[in-house]
């Protein structure tokens, strides 16, 4: 069994990863499966519970590091896809979905798993908000396979980049008041999300404009040829400034990357080689983070953990999948009138809401936090991921079709 605990072992662990990432990503072309999925069932077999090879504890420093670095970068290059012209449409059902949608749906999990698992109310709270959010990592690459209606398409992308950074706020909120032991004032826990939200929003923005400053050969672009390393710099260090004074570094890196990727409204537009770089960078190191993650994560599920809690753990997920995003989605679209969403685009809204990076990285750390009830969140997680993914992402196309919101099926009315 391999450790990280030298370099030699830890160069051997990543030409695992990646080479049997490789091959299994490929496998999943013609199948059209979520790579995640694959990802994830090639660290189960490489890990203790089938092989044995690779074994990397989630309380070690490496995993946390790939854990944080990893969920950052996909955040930031998720960011950098959400397009202003696109939130000017259909801004109001993004905002409450990613808000609203990440509040009910956590509430509802929290209200399930308390009674299903029998955990305290802030620990089934903690459960719930975890999950709650959806996953750019796996909808962006299944859009990719399956085109669907653009607005469609990029409300739900947009979404799952936004509520990602949202769900982590939730996640430490909820900490802070497990820390307090539950006894604090009723509006110190949402002063405690608005401020840890609005300074990662400003701490995000002014990384993104200098971002966009050093790169655009509009301003004053003395790093133009070196965009790529500058997109690295820029995500990572609004991530660790803002999470060093105990905000959201996840929306941080999140807001750094949307301004990143809209420098023509700010008049600061990216030339088309550099444009293109940054976006090749950004899809490769994306996709080295997303091997590293779902592999090792598929490493440390602890199935005996999992077998104890699978009935109770399936009976959640269904509940999840049935109740608490349908109940997040209509909450939250009604609100916006001028979107003009049908039934068969809300329907497919309620289908479509994939658990995959973030939550994987957010049970990991608060395993490695050794937060009480840890890994019952960690195992309950997994299901989720498991599940959504093979059940839900897998399944698109077929929805998509069934439900008449594949691209050339219908003409953009915005």
């Amino acid at each position: 069994m391999l450790h990280m605990d030298s370099w030699q072992h830890a160069l051997t662990v990543l030409i695992v990863i990646f080479a049997g990432g490789l091959i299994v990503g490929k496998l999943t072309e013609k199948p059209r499966i979520p790579d995640v999925a694959a990802y994830l069932v090639y660290g189960i077999l490489i890990g203790p519970a089938v092989f044995n090879l690779i074994q990397e504890p989630s309380q070690s420093q490496v995993n946390q590091l790939l854990l944080n670095m990893g969920a950052t970068l996909i955040l930031f290059d998720g960011g950098r896809s959400v397009q202003f012209s696109v939130l000017k449409k259909v801004w109001i059902s993004i905002v409450m979905l990613a808000t609203i949608g990440v509040l009910v749906t956590a509430f509802v999990m929290g209200i399930a798993a308390h009674y299903i698992l029998g955990t305290p109310w802030l620990l089934s709270i903690l459960l719930g908000s975890v999950i709650a959010s959806t996953d750019p990592a796996t909808l962006i690459p299944v859009f990719r396979r399956v085109a669907i209606v653009p607005r469609l398409q990029q409300t739900v992308e947009s979404e799952s980049a936004f509520n990602d950074a949202t769900g982590a706020v939730l996640v430490f909120t909820v900490l802070g008041l497990l820390a307090a032991g539950g006894h604090v004032h009723w509006y110190e826990p949402i002063w405690t999300f608005v401020e840890s939200a609005v300074l990662g929003l400003l701490i995000g923005a002014a990384f993104g404009l200098l971002g966009l400053w050093l790169v655009s050969t509009r301003a004053w672009g003395i790093f133009h040829e070196y965009g790529s390393i500058v997109m690295l710099v820029i995500g990572l260090a609004s991530y660790q400034l803002t999470s060093s004074l105990g905000a959201s570094g996840f929306m941080a890196a999140f807001t750094a990357g949307v301004i990143c990727g809209n420098g023509k409204t700010f008049r600061w537009p990216f030339a088309n080689y550099t444009e293109e770089n940054i976006n090749h960078f950004g899809s490769s190191i994306t996709l080295i983070m997303r091997m590293l993650i779902f592999v090792l994560l598929g490493t440390q599920v602890n199935f005996g953990l999992v077998s104890k809690y699978l009935w109770m753990g399936l009976i959640l997920v269904l509940i999840f999948i049935v109740i608490a995003r349908p109940l997040a989605v209509f909450s939250s679209v009604w609100a916006d009138k001028r979107a003009r969403w049908r039934r068969n685009h809300i329907a497919f809204m309620c289908w479509v809401r994939e658990t995959g990076v973030i939550p994987a990285a957010l049970s990991g750390m608060l395993v490695a936090k050794g937060i009480t009830g840890a890994r019952i969140i960690s195992a309950i997680t997994f299901l989720a991921i498991l599940l959504t993914i093979v059940i839900q992402a897998s399944t698109t196309g077929f929805v998509a079709k069934r439900l008449d919101v594949l691209k050339e099926s219908e003409q953009e009315e915005l």
